[in-house]
């Protein structure tokens, strides 16, 4: 469906003992996801790989409704998310001792259509964003109590930054009744790059930090991967960090 590539990388930091991020990339179908797992020992990296492979069987399967029109872009991502979310609560009630488990998700669905479309979809913290004419764009709004304390003005984006509440969730895959993401939209241009990220990369990283490294890279989504997590590793890698950078044809 579409001509866009995409290339993943994940690490497992210089401080966790295990890598609870989980990736998928599905060039042939345009989509593409990050996650982002918690839950005690074992329990993210679960919740994780859970999500990642019920969202890429979902996907697969609704690939073909989604090319006929029998299907809008946010209804396919809606039920991609809710497959992931439903998968994740029914490991968790088959071993019990995974209960507690969850998962950030975010997906990138493009549609090639004249102008072809970048469709988002989260939950959680893990970001999607654009990277156009030199200018980097968050296209997802982190689901932390931090974020909603910006948005009613009880913070500012200045001490949010060090705030010890600012990794606090307040959405996750397999933590709720129902899977609540958000959606974002953009018609794209012909150079523009698209990265998807778990919150390691932008505990070690800010949003000029990932701009000059892209924008470096001159569209080489091998050597963006590979610096975007060199460089977070070289600020202290404080935890798991996966990155997948999509490229134009």
């Amino acid at each position: 469906m579409s001509a866009w590539v995409g290339i993943g990388r994940s690490d497992i930091g210089l401080v966790r003992a295990m890598n609870q991020d989980a990736f998928v990339t599905m060039d042939q179908l345009g989509f593409w996801a990050v996650a982002d797992g918690m839950g005690g020992h074992a329990g993210g990296e679960v919740a994780a790989q859970a999500a990642i492979a019920a969202a890429a069987a979902r996907a697969e399967l609704f690939a073909d409704p989604l090319r006929k029109g029998q299907c809008t872009p946010q209804d396919f991502l809606r039920d991609v998310m809710t497959q992931a979310h439903d998968a994740v609560l029914g490991r968790a009630r088959l071993e019990p001792r995974l209960a507690q488990m969850g998962t950030t998700l975010v997906t990138l669905l493009i549609t090639p259509d004249a102008v072809p479309t970048a469709h988002f979809a989260h939950v959680g913290d893990s970001r999607g964003y654009l990277f156009r004419d030199g200018r980097l764009t968050q296209s997802t709004t982190d689901h932390t109590l931090i974020e909603t304390y910006i948005a009613r003005g009880v913070l500012t984006p200045a001490k949010a930054k060090t705030h010890p509440e600012r990794h606090v969730l307040t959405r996750a895959i397999g933590v709720s009744r129902t899977a609540k993401p958000d959606f974002t939209a953009y018609p794209l241009h012909p150079a523009d790059i698209l990265l998807l990220c778990s919150d390691g990369l932008t505990k070690m990283l800010e949003d000029t930090d990932i701009a000059e490294i892209m924008g470096q890279a001159q569209g080489d989504p091998i050597r963006i991967c590979d610096r975007l997590i060199d460089r977070s590793l070289a600020r202290g890698g404080e935890d798991n960090v996966t990155v997948i950078v999509v490229t134009p044809p």
